[in-house]
């Protein structure tokens, strides 16, 4: 598997940004309020979500800065992605 096949792109993508979503809701925890309304489960769901959407950006904006796509790379991106998106993402709220 190479690092431009699309399959292994959207696999990346998906694997990585899911489960830093899911370790960022882990350790950096949801608010009180949101687990007594909304319960943990939809707070771990709405993490692995947004942890995706970062991987995807980002694998987007290193190509577009012109950085040649290596395993290596994809998966850098990937994690750095979701994890800056995620940080925005708990501060907005």
């Amino acid at each position: 598997m190479r690092a431009t096949d699309p399959a292994a792109i959207f696999l990346v993508n998906l694997v990585v940004g899911a489960l830093v979503g899911i370790l960022f809701d882990r350790f950096a925890g949801s608010s009180w309020l949101r687990r007594k309304f909304a319960g943990p489960a939809s707070g771990m769901v709405t993490s692995a979500l947004v942890g995706i959407a970062g991987a995807f950006v980002t694998y987007h904006l290193v190509l577009l800065f012109g950085v040649r796509p290596t395993l290596v790379v994809l998966f850098a991106a990937a994690v750095v992605g979701a994890a800056v998106v995620l940080w925005l993402w708990r501060m907005m709220r």
